[in-house]
């Protein structure tokens, strides 16, 4: 079980530093790209220009009703302008490819007059003059789903319904060499131009960065493009020609010219021209766009700047819109928790899952060590106690058995009764095999007082130290210690005779005159 245990605090241990290591390498980068389920939604509304408030209608507009009129006119008119942004296919590992449709409503107006009323949106059959709808387009852009930068695959700009049973290309323009960024910037964003792409003009421009702003306790990067008036009428719809309400040719008094050389009927044409001032702010770390505004200038002007063209006609300028869009405050509050969402996938997975992994770990791996260095210092081993520092042979001396009880075999080992010692080999030969008696310790000697009147002078009478007890229990034969010179504590009678012991009388000679002996007379030296 102790070994199971070593072998899964190593692994877990290697596995979660491992883990911490290989995520900030692998699995944040795999976070590090443009989500397939994106799905943005985002509201603006024209607002008034700044330092101005409480204008019901910041915007202006041209009314497209009065072209069956004899005169020109334009609108006070407030404008929500909505887009949603999903994933659609042909999008995979590499690459995602966003479809966003984009709508700009007309809320209410207020003529010259200062008559007010607010529009509706035809739902079905031919929209009217007066519709609710200003402009409908579909964007379809594909873009590598790391950079976040358009990748040629698809790349297209719906400027008409699809009729019923057509197609969605045939109602389609495509669009070369599209570089910048439109609804996302990629990850890392920097203080330093970038492009960004204008649908309108349909070209890229230079986002300049500005300044930082926190937006909804989010860090971002503000950035500002400027995008240079361009004639609309010069970017073909499907058909290839100029689209719809790009270019009017009207008489000079419908137009409102006067001025030299200019007659009330001569026809007069004018090019919508478009130019904008757009401002996104940007999280750094993800690349998303947390808040927006921008203000479009769209507007009728004559393409002849020659000096043959009358004065009055070059200098005419009349607004078809004017407005500055802003997102709403739901927008951007949802742009930054989703921002800060991205954030924390980043976070959890580039630095605190991997200090997490690392540290849990590493613990695992102490604790793993501690384990094995306590092991090998303290070996294992039944009941047995540790041997003693002071006895590297680990001969420690066990407690003797009582007087009286069988005396267990012990190898190695010695007992502690006084009287009889215990070990597997008798230093002068083999082990006696007779059964052991153990004795009780020596008893006190008995005196006699009266015995110091006794005439014969009989000394104090002692009780045999070494008789044994009427209740002395013979146990089985052990191996006797047999005492060497030093060892006198134990009784001599009961020692085994060594070998080289010989005590009868002819063993060792007597001296040459015996001092015992009584001196010799004269009879036995006759001569002397």
């Amino acid at each position: 079980m102790k070994r199971v245990l070593l072998a899964l605090l190593a692994f877990f241990g290697v596995a979660f530093i491992a883990a911490g290591v290989v995520i900030p390498t692998y699995l944040v980068p795999k976070l590090k790209v443009v989500p397939l389920d994106l799905d943005i939604t985002s509201v603006a509304t024209t607002v008034a220009p700044q330092g101005e408030t409480g204008n019901r209608f910041p915007a202006v507009i041209f009314d497209r009703c009065s072209v069956t009129k004899k005169k020109a006119a334009v609108f006070d008119a407030h404008l929500t302008q909505q887009r949603r942004s999903v994933i659609v296919d042909p999008s995979d590992e590499n690459q995602a490819t966003l479809q966003s449709a984009q709508t700009v409503r007309i809320d209410r107006v207020r003529d010259a007059a200062g008559k007010e009323r607010d529009l509706t949106m035809a739902t079905e059959g031919d929209r009217p003059c007066d519709d609710a709808l200003l402009t409908a387009t579909v964007d379809r852009v594909s873009v590598d789903r790391k950079t976040s930068v358009p990748n040629g695959k698809v790349s297209s700009l719906q400027l008409e319904a699809v009729p019923e049973g057509g197609k969605v290309d045939d109602a389609s323009v495509h669009i070369d060499d599209r570089k910048g960024f439109q609804y996302k910037f990629g990850f890392g964003v920097q203080k330093r131009e970038y492009y960004y792409y204008d649908l309108l003009t349909r070209q890229d421009t230079a986002a300049k960065f500005v300044d930082e702003k926190v937006i909804d306790g989010v860090t971002t990067y503000h950035f500002q493009t400027e995008v240079p008036e361009t004639d609309l009428s010069n970017l073909p719809d499907p058909a290839g020609e100029a689209p719809l309400g790009t270019i009017l040719n009207m008489p000079a008094s419908w137009w409102g010219i006067t001025g030299k050389g200019v007659k009330a009927k001569d026809m007069v044409e004018m090019h919508r021209y478009g130019a904008s001032v757009r401002n996104v702010y940007v999280e750094p770390t993800t690349g998303t766009i947390v808040y927006g505004y921008e203000e479009q200038h769209q507007y009728f002007k004559s393409p002849d700047d020659s000096t043959d063209n009358p004065r009055a006609i070059r200098d005419f300028r009349m607004d078809a819109l004017k407005a500055t869009f802003a997102w709403s405050d739901e927008t951007a509050s949802q742009q930054a928790d989703r921002a800060k969402h991205y954030l924390n996938l980043l976070k959890w997975g580039g630095t605190y899952a991997p200090i997490v992994l690392i540290a849990v770990g590493a613990v695992l791996l102490l604790l793993w060590l501690f384990l094995v260095w306590r092991g090998r210092k303290r070996p294992t081993g039944g009941d047995v106690p540790d041997a003693p520092v002071d006895d590297p042979d680990q001969t420690s001396v066990l407690p003797a058995p009582a007087v009286g009880t069988d005396i267990a075999e012990s190898p190695g080992r010695q007992a502690e009764e006084p009287y009889v010692h215990a070990q597997p080999y008798a230093p002068y030969g083999p082990a006696d095999e007779t059964p052991t008696t153990a004795y009780a310790a020596p008893g006190a000697y008995t005196f006699d007082p009266a015995s110091y009147g006794d005439p014969d002078h009989q000394r104090p009478t002692f009780a045999d130290p070494y008789a044994p007890p009427a209740d002395t229990t013979v146990i089985p034969a052990q191996p006797q210690w047999q005492p060497g010179p030093d060892s006198e504590w134990a009784p001599q009678s009961h020692v085994a005779p060594s070998p080289l012991d010989d005590t009868t009388t002819g063993a060792f000679p007597l001296p040459e005159h015996d001092p015992t002996r009584p001196m010799p007379g004269p009879e036995q030296y006759p001569n002397s």
